[in-house]
């Protein structure tokens, strides 16, 4: 993958992740409920490396 192309793809990531905590704290959502969300989210990940 050339570099400009990771690096785009990085400050995508980057800003996605910026604008989901944002939009999160904005509506009110308790950061416990976001970090059980984002646990959850990495489990799946995970169990599905581990499938493939």
């Amino acid at each position: 993958m050339p570099l400009p192309t990771f690096l785009l793809l990085l400050v995508a990531v980057i800003t996605a992740a910026g604008v989901t905590l944002c939009l999160a704290v904005s509506l009110g959502v308790p950061a416990p409920a976001l970090a059980l969300a984002l646990l959850c989210c990495v489990g799946v990940a995970r169990m599905m490396e581990r499938v493939e």
